[in-house]
């Protein structure tokens, strides 16, 4: 098995076992918690992301850099040295977002987040607590990052396995034997996030070969990869208004308890990131290396390939959510409310988010050839046009408003970065990319998911109905793959050699 094949499997099996946890756990928060508790973890994962932004970019630079690194001879000490840099910049800005946050959750507590049931002092803890977790997790994005730069993605993602098995397991052991609270909820996130980022960075040193001495801080390989960095900052800022103003806005204007439904409906539809995240990941560090060699003719060939199982990964996911999200939420939450206030939001944005999910592996070439002008030129001018429109239709219409927009900003995305991303960099191929790598798969899986819908769709007795449900998604799946022509070629040619071994033994 390739290398590259082998971090997608271990991508995929780690994401959804991440994703698997993470999902089915959230009906045991809502049920010790309650909507309004779950909307204070709306916030903190927001804020996360908003917070993200501080990162300038370096969490991605380390992964490109000793993806280059590493087919480059005598640069063993460079690595150890750029990665011991970065770490010192990285828990320093780690401990200041957190003390700030700590600073500031009384000022947020009061006069941001419109609590009708949680205590006031409750939600200030809430905020103290958050800012202690982000602190500890802050470094887990650039040690994960030299992992996967390092292609040691099945350590990667044996740590996350085990890590988000305590961290979910653990959660509902808290809140069902200690305490019912958001306060020792996010207690145990922190005791979680320090005890998997120290472990993921002692597995990070360990991976890189051995230098000529002990590593040190070098500014001048800072110097060195500040335009890249310096870059990825800027994709990152924008993207981050781009994709955090609807929360922002709508914290704010709306109750708690209506931002908990908005906010369940985010967390299923990034639940599609889990898919996205393993191909993504596994592809970036080899479209680095063959962007290092020049090797055009490899590079294009695997690029189509990681695009066609891209949209294997994720279309089949999105077109059931998309068509049956009254039907999912019931069997996943068992309440009808939440059903009935969450659906029409959950099918908007699961179809924003899967067009976002599909634009990964150009964005990743991109960043693989060290270009990123071109998505942070479109990104300010999508903040520029969007932002006043995601405010306005947030203020509105609410969370269905935040969800079109956030299908027109991907669909922009589509019209105008895929042209200009392949005439300069895999000119020939973008008629492909539509008609092939997405157009085959996204045609066969709405065909078997609209279908089923005509035929009856999902019934409402619960075992009938989980049945259907499993069964639509395994037949959308196999369309998909299909329906992709080097997936398909990849999966029959598996199948014969299987069946020319048994028939030889």
């Amino acid at each position: 098995m390739s290398l590259v094949r082998r971090n997608v499997v271990a991508n995929i099996a780690g994401s959804g076992w991440s994703l698997l946890m993470s999902l089915g756990f959230v009906p045991v928060y809502l049920h010790f918690l309650g909507i309004e508790a779950y909307g204070l973890i709306g916030i903190f994962l927001a804020l996360v992301a908003i917070l993200s932004l501080l990162d300038l970019g370096l969490g991605t630079t380390l992964n490109r850099e000793l993806s280059r690194l590493s087919v480059q001879a005598g640069s063993a000490q460079q690595m150890r040295d750029l990665l011991r840099t970065l770490e010192i910049v990285y828990w320093v800005i780690g401990l200041l977002v957190g003390l700030v946050l700590v600073g500031l959750a009384p000022i947020i507590a009061v006069h941001w987040v419109k609590a009708q049931q949680l205590p006031q002092d409750s939600v200030e803890r809430a905020f103290v607590i958050m800012g202690v977790a982000i602190a500890c997790q802050w470094p887990l994005t650039l040690y994960s990052g030299g992992l996967s730069g390092l292609q040691r993605q099945v350590m990667l993602n044996s740590l996350s396995v085990v890590m988000v098995t305590v961290r979910n397991v653990g959660a509902a052991a808290v809140l069902w034997q200690v305490s019912s609270t958001i306060e020792a909820f996010l207690a145990w996130q922190v005791a979680v996030s320090l005890v998997q980022t120290l472990v993921t960075g002692v597995a990070l040193w360990r991976s890189l070969p051995p230098g000529t001495m002990f590593a040190g801080f070098k500014p001048r390989l800072l110097h060195e990869v500040w335009r890249f960095a310096a870059g990825m900052t800027g994709i990152s800022v924008m993207a981050v208004i781009l994709t955090q103003l609807d929360k922002v806005i709508l914290s704010k204007v709306l109750s708690l308890e209506a931002f908990g439904y908005y906010s369940l409906a985010g967390r299923v539809a990034a639940g599609l990131y889990y898919l996205v995240g393993p191909v993504s990941a596994a592809f970036f560090p080899r479209f680095s290396q063959l962007a290092t060699l020049d090797d055009q003719g490899e590079l294009a060939r695997l690029y189509h390939r990681s695009c066609q199982l891209m949209s294997v990964m994720v279309l089949p996911a999105a077109v059931i959510l998309a068509v049956f999200p009254a039907e999912f939420l019931l069997l996943w939450t068992t309440d009808a409310a939440i059903a009935a206030n969450t659906s029409t939001m959950l099918a908007l944005l699961v179809i924003g988010t899967a067009i976002n999910g599909l634009m990964n592996l150009p964005l990743a070439l991109q960043l693989a050839h060290g270009w990123t002008r071109l998505v942070f030129a479109i990104n300010t001018v999508a903040v520029i046009v969007l932002a006043p429109l995601i405010y306005f239709a947030s203020l509105r219409y609410g969370g269905v408003g935040a969800a079109w927009v956030w299908i027109i900003l991907n669909c922009g995305y589509v019209i105008f970065l895929l042209q200009m991303m392949h005439r300069r960099l895999l000119p020939g191929h973008l008629r492909e990319w539509f008609l092939v790598d997405v157009g085959q798969p996204l045609a066969a899986a709405l065909a078997v998911g609209g279908l089923w819908h005509l035929a009856g769709g999902i019934p409402v007795h619960y075992g009938w109905a989980l049945l259907s449900l499993a069964a639509v998604a395994l037949l959308t799946t196999l369309a998909a793959a299909f329906a992709a022509p080097q997936i398909r070629e990849m999966i029959v040619r598996r199948l014969w050699t299987r069946v020319r071994q048994k028939a030889g033994s």
